[in-house]
């Protein structure tokens, strides 16, 4: 994959299915009762990971690229897999469906790629084993692969010390399992796809500030959802018709949960110009079409509670930041080093690879913006959102931008480089 330069960037997208929304229509589908149907499902390695999980567990699932169907067989319907559940490079995956597990009267053995089996899952242990489950690691201690042992859970309260939706999710998960009710506090309030979708399918979901509150063994019942556009995804677009010139891109269909939305308030407070059409409600979720424009950008801080709801978007908020006047500051963003990648480290030598003023810190970066940047070779440490996120730096830079593993972007949206690419013709 060789990018260069682009002269405009000029039409009309609509991108893949929100990832979050995917995996839990999958799971809360495979928990409730009768056929959930699934339109706008994202056809990505991770999701896909989730429903080959659910298949093993006994689950009945079509998907024919333009439908997903579930058959559920409620709260405990699931049976024992006939060998370990590969979560492949999703973290989604892993941790949520551990908050199932863990309410199950059998045990499951989990593992991933050599990405996933670096990532710390104590952070989902800890209070799953206060519940009443127990783990076993195989390899790395709190890590990929593990074994968990389930059932008999009790309802706890957990004051999670970071803000993730995924640590959260896995507790509210299991406290449909529990003697009582369970409830989760978290130091800023992360995506709360679960809370929302959970509510849709019956569940006595509770949420007042940062705390979400679960009611045990609900009946849960198949529902028809319709999966809006990723943010995460269209992050890359709206960047990169920020920075090019002679650019006018409208992305049509973006869930534009506020949970989610950070990139687009960074965007307007460095001046992007963004443009909300045609605002609804599709399944529970805010969704808009999104006009974004050419756009002289200015240094931002991007810090503090703004941070969970912009996590996955640092990488290409980070050059948006070298393309902008002024020194941009990230902090707050100790997360990153934890993802599929250490994006601090990994956004810091590919920004100074190609030439950008950039310092790494314990928990972010400071870009001082305004360089011209060149191409290279981008070491994308098989990170999707590293590959995206270059993608746009390497059309608006000189020379020609490659990538050691540019397929590393169907984990997310396999076909991102001719979608972008597209606009520019």
């Amino acid at each position: 994959m060789i990018i260069s330069r682009q002269k405009q960037l000029k039409g009309t997208i609509t991108v893949p299915g929100d990832k979050s929304i995917s995996h839990r229509s999958v799971m809360f589908g495979a928990i409730s009762n009768g056929l959930t149907e699934v339109t706008g499902f994202l056809q990505g390695a991770d999701c896909l990971s989730t429903i080959a999980c659910f298949q093993k567990l006994g689950i009945e699932i079509e998907n024919d690229n333009q439908k997903v169907k579930i058959y559920g067989k409620g709260l405990h319907g699931l049976q024992a897999p006939s060998g370990i559940l590969d979560a492949g490079n999703s973290g989604t995956t892993t941790r949520l469906i551990s908050g199932i597990l863990a309410g199950q009267p059998f045990e499951t053995t989990i593992t991933g790629d050599a990405s996933i089996q670096k990532r710390p899952m104590g952070r989902i242990m800890t209070p799953l084993s206060m519940m009443g489950a127990s783990f076993e690691s195989h390899a790395k201690e709190n890590c990929a692969p593990f074994t968990i042992h389930g059932g008999n859970l009790h309802g706890i309260h957990y004051d999670s010390p970071v803000a993730s939706a995924q640590v959260k999710s896995s507790i509210l998960l299991a406290g449909l399992y529990a003697d009582d009710i369970t409830s989760v506090t978290e130091p800023q309030l992360s995506r709360n796809h679960t809370e929302l979708m959970l509510r849709g399918f019956g569940a006595n979901v509770l949420s007042e500030g940062t705390t979400a509150t679960i009611h045990p063994e609900p009946e849960l019942f198949g529902q028809k959802i319709t999966v809006p556009g990723d943010i995460s995804s269209a992050a890359y677009f709206i960047a990169a018709g920020l920075i090019a010139p002679n650019a006018e891109i409208l992305i049509q269909n973006v869930g534009i949960n506020p949970t989610r939305d950070g990139i687009l308030k960074v965007a307007k407070a460095m001046g992007g110009k963004i443009t909300y059409l045609n605002e609804r409600i599709v399944s529970g979720e805010p969704v808009a079409d999104i006009l974004v424009e050419s756009s002289d950008l200015a240094a931002t801080e991007v810090s503090g509670d703004l941070i969970p709801t912009l996590i996955d978007e640092i990488p290409v908020i980070a050059v948006m930041a070298a393309f902008a006047k002024g020194t941009t500051i990230i902090k707050d963003a100790q997360e990153l080093k934890v993802k599929e990648s250490d994006r601090i480290a990994v956004v810091t030598d590919n920004l100074k690879a190609m030439g950008a003023d950039i310092t790494a810190t314990d928990d972010g970066m400071i870009i001082n913006g305004g360089r011209p940047l060149h191409g290279c070779q981008i070491q994308t440490h098989a990170d999707h959102r590293i590959a995206m996120a270059f993608t746009v730096a390497g059309i608006n830079a000189e020379g020609e931008t490659t990538f050691d593993d540019p397929n590393c972007v169907a984990i997310s949206y396999p076909t991102f480089y001719q979608d972008m690419l597209g606009l520019g013709k």
